[in-house]
């Protein structure tokens, strides 16, 4: 029986057993090329839906609407406080912590106290006036109330206040419909604004002042921080359900 003949490097042609091993090896090489390429692709989109902003909607439930419309301008409440505290860090504030005459900072600084009192003012509240009145009611309740000009901007002052004069809501942020835009969120030592952004959790951005290397901001940062109060101001109508 005649051998084949050599090939071109001397090796003679190869048989049905090889052609059929060496197909079986692309087949093999070109599925592990497409597993590759399908989980580079999932990747890809799994970190680009992290970063997307998204709504309530998205998840399945809708942003919570205000009873209550203080300034009478058509907006509710809570659409009101989002909207004053983007104003806010929109002005580009520097993080410096100050006393002023009067209680506001009028040179362009503040802390994260600042964002919330402007929220309210936003909405037609005057924070430093409602806390005022609540320290004058009960000055026991409160840790540190010295001086009418700085109180309001104290966050722990700012915990007692929302402690007895709005909802004290869940701190677990499992389940991000019981986190609503214009919630507050008091950490220790800090204290934000939620907003109608959320993560791919669910989870709402804040807008807050963090430091002065942060700045003003409205970002995803709900998972830097624990959570020590959560509140829902409702005005007068405080026991709506």
């Amino acid at each position: 029986m005649t051998d084949a003949p050599a090939g071109p490097g001397g090796v003679r042609g190869a048989g049905p057993a090889d052609r059929k091993t060496r197909i079986l090896r692309a087949v093999a090489a070109a599925a592990l090329a497409l597993a590759v390429v399908g989980s580079l692709v999932y990747i890809v989109l799994k970190t680009v839906d992290s970063f997307r902003v998204h709504g309530a909607e998205d998840f399945g439930f809708h942003d919570l609407v205000s009873p209550c419309d203080a300034d009478s301008d058509g907006i509710d409440d809570f659409a009101d406080m989002v909207a004053g505290a983007r104003e806010y860090i929109a002005t580009d504030p520097v993080y410096r912590s100050a006393y002023f005459a009067g209680g506001y900072p009028d040179d362009g600084s503040g802390v994260c106290t600042d964002v919330i009192w402007h929220a309210f003012m936003s909405a037609g509240y005057v924070l430093k006036d409602m806390v005022d009145a609540d320290i004058a009611s009960d000055p026991g309740a409160y840790p540190d109330h010295s001086d009418s000009n700085i109180d309001f901007r104290r966050v722990r002052n700012l915990r007692v206040f929302f402690e007895r004069n709005a909802q004290s809501l869940t701190l677990s942020t499992k389940d991000p419909s019981q986190w609503m835009p214009g919630d507050i969120a008091v950490f220790d030592g800090h204290i934000a604004i939620c907003s109608d952004k959320r993560n791919a959790k669910g989870i709402p951005y804040l807008i807050h002042h963090g430091n002065d290397i942060v700045g003003a901001v409205e970002h995803d940062d709900m998972s830097l921080f624990e959570p020590v109060g959560h509140y829902r101001f409702y005005g007068n109508a405080n026991d709506t359900e």
